[in-house]
């Protein structure tokens, strides 16, 4: 298991697009990929769970993976939720 702190760069938060596209990037993974800020931790390939965080640029969150491919998983959700 990998679990990383990652600062979120995208300008508008994780409204609905941005977080649309973040479930596209970790559903191509087999592994198990969460999204955790304060105490909620939620399933990063669940739109309805993502959503429910509400997370704002500049916000800080933890994302761990777990699987077969959980470090490339990880290396690709670090490259999404920081890119400007």
């Amino acid at each position: 298991m990998v679990a990383k702190k990652i600062l979120i760069k995208i300008p508008t938060g994780l409204e609905a697009r941005p977080v649309a596209l973040l479930v596209q990037v970790a559903s191509q993974y087999e592994s198990s990929i969460y999204v955790e800020c304060d105490e909620k931790k939620v399933n990063a390939k669940s739109i309805m769970g993502m959503m429910s965080l509400g997370l704002a640029a500049g916000e800080e969150v933890t994302v761990s993976a777990e699987g077969p491919d959980e470090e490339l998983a990880m290396e690709n959700i670090e490259k999404y939720l920081s890119s400007k």
